[in-house]
């Protein structure tokens, strides 16, 4: 898998790419870099994986990586190959990473709570060469056991299941610590298979996983240069640095992870304290006892920290100076309160799969109650912005209903994005690939935003066109739910819509039509249905359901999400 040879070519020109692969890069870093800590396992390592946290220097790392990259050539991968990873957040995913980008295997990283339902397309779409998952902690073996089941079924090929843990179950061929174990003179070996692999800054580095108004999550690639444009732009926003120690706890498969956490480690080398899950008591220890001096989080817990001040009681605001943060629209109050109180600057992010992104921090956007909502048209004649990488990322706001380009304020458009961090095409979907570009090669974002500020400087985001729930930072598509209960037996129609919550920023809410002779139906019989049935992941499932007699509908049968959400919005209102 390559980018159009012309737009690298072009890309070149600007010189917004170059000859740099993932994998060289590392090894970049190991002659200043080699005896410093480089990654460092959450603390509660043992309730998800079942052994020990792990701290490794660069040149551990860098060890592991040749171990890991004889065990994935023996077990048949190479150029072009897809591993689909199913890990939660541990110092393996950058080994395993690392190995994958020196042979040119494609990474496929998944969310670990992807079931059968979202699996079994995946492993089929990209006729995958083999799954990595996890075993241990209070999951026991199920994700085990469900790859197992994959190949029974034959979406996988017999040994195709690689399995990071310690569950006494595991076979020899699927336990990754051990078959790491058995290899002798890898060095030498992975010197070699690198050397053979060939892979250049142009191949496929990962296949990350969106979903939008399709009924199904869309597959988006990404070469070695696209993230490295990427992590370009993230670095100028955080400023991090080699002796930074990152505190992590994004999970490394999307946007999110790869552009705040993995690139600007692999770029910098700096140390990246990995968290896992989201656990505010331990995400506060760590803060305190790591020496944290950057990091990311969501909107509700910075809030949070404002509200209970004895919750940040002993840490070091002068360290942990800057705090990245977006996924949701910011409080002005929030961003405000942390300059205020403690001088931190909380800095805005805003961004897709898809390679679109905006940033705001102090440097470009200094008032912080502006920098909360608004985003720097970056890209745009006659603007000059600070932080490195900005302008490289060219931006347009159209009218979507009649294409023209909005220049002035106070209308409201969609916004499009071009440049070196966006990508090719979704994999496997020619007719969506070009669907998802305008006529002048930008990529439709789908979300909409007006002009603003002084000199016309400043984007603020206004609402999505798409139908897309935002719950957590994972993007859900209404579509895709709404095919899953009306396979329910009871529901003759159904449609779903977000509503606000504080903590996820959006929940999910069910609106269903009853079949007749079906008197009711709960959401604990529809979670079930779900859960056990369909095998859904349990961050798409509905939080709240609402029995209506109909659907709202237009003229043409398209069903009216806004007049289900004016029924929510009535609801809280009153």
């Amino acid at each position: 898998m390559q980018v159009d040879q012309q737009r690298a070519q072009d890309m070149r020109a600007k010189g917004w790419w170059g000859e740099r692969t993932v994998f060289s890069q590392f090894e970049s870093l190991l002659a200043e870099n080699g005896e410093r800590e480089a990654l460092v396992d959450a603390i509660n390592r043992a309730d998800f994986l079942g052994d020990a946290p792990r701290r490794m220097t660069f040149r551990q790392v860098a060890e592991e990586v040749d171990r890991a990259t004889v065990v994935l050539h023996q077990r048949g991968l190479g150029v072009g190959d897809v591993l689909c990873v199913q890990l939660p957040n541990c110092v393996e995913q950058f080994v395993v990473y690392l190995a994958c980008a020196r042979l040119g295997i494609v990474v496929s990283p998944l969310p670990i709570q992807y079931r059968e339902h979202e699996l079994q397309y995946i492993l089929e779409l990209l006729q995958a060469k083999a799954l990595m998952v996890y075993s241990g902690g209070s999951e026991q073996d199920a994700p085990v056991l469900r790859a197992r089941a994959l190949v029974q079924d034959g979406f996988l090929q017999a040994n195709a299941v690689l399995a990071l843990g310690h569950a006494p179950s595991l076979t020899d061929q699927e336990n990754w610590t051990a078959l790491l174990a058995k290899v002798q003179d890898a060095t030498a070996q992975a010197q070699m298979l690198g050397k053979a692999a060939q892979t250049t800054s142009d191949h496929v580095f990962t296949i990350c996983w969106t979903s939008g108004t399709e009924a199904r999550a869309k597959g988006v690639p990404h070469t070695h240069n696209e993230w490295f444009a990427q992590g370009r732009v993230s670095l100028g926003l955080s400023r991090v640095g080699q002796h930074d120690r990152i505190l992590n706890p994004f999970p490394l498969i999307n946007m999110a992870g790869f552009a705040t956490c993995f690139f600007p480690w692999l770029m910098t080398g700096c140390t990246v304290v990995q968290h896992q899950p989201f656990k505010l008591p331990v995400y506060l220890q760590q803060l305190r006892e790591e020496a944290i001096s950057h990091t990311v989080a969501p909107a509700a817990i910075l809030n949070a920290m404002l509200h209970k001040p004895e919750l940040v009681q002993g840490i070091d605001f002068k360290l942990l100076s800057r705090i990245g943060s977006g996924a949701a629209p910011l409080s002005e109050w929030m961003v405000k309160e942390f300059q205020d109180r403690w001088g931190v600057s909380i800095l805005n992010f805003y961004g897709s799969n898809e390679g679109g992104s905006l940033a705001g921090s102090e440097l470009d956007v200094p008032d912080p109650t502006l920098r909360a909502t608004c985003f720097p048209r970056t890209g745009v004649a006659g603007l000059q912005w600070r932080g490195d990488g900005m302008d490289s990322v060219s931006t347009r706001l159209v009218d979507p209903a009649n294409e023209e380009e909005i220049t002035q304020p106070g209308r409201v458009g969609e916004l499009r994005f071009s440049g070196p961090t966006v990508f090719s095409g979704y994999i496997g979907d020619p007719a969506l690939t070009q669907r998802a570009f305008d006529a002048q090669g930008y990529y439709r974002s789908g979300d909409l935003f007006e002009i603003v500020g002084e000199g016309d400087a400043y984007y603020r985001y206004v609402g999505r066109l798409k139908d897309v729930i935002i719950r957590g930072g994972m993007n859900l598509s209404a579509e895709e739910i709404d095919s899953l209960l009306l396979a329910h037996p009871a529901i003759a129609d159904a449609a779903v819509v977000g509503f606000p919550d504080a903590a996820l920023g959006e929940r999910v809410c069910a609106f269903v039509v009853l079949r007749d002779g079906v008197e009711s139906l709960s959401l604990a019989q529809l979670s079930a249905f779900l859960r056990d049935e369909k095998k859904v992941a349990v961050f798409k499932m509905p939080e709240r359901l609402e029995v209506v007699h109909a659907l709202p509908r237009s003229a043409v049968g398209k069903i009216l999400r806004r007049d289900l959400r004016e029924i929510l919005n009535a609801e809280v209102a009153a």
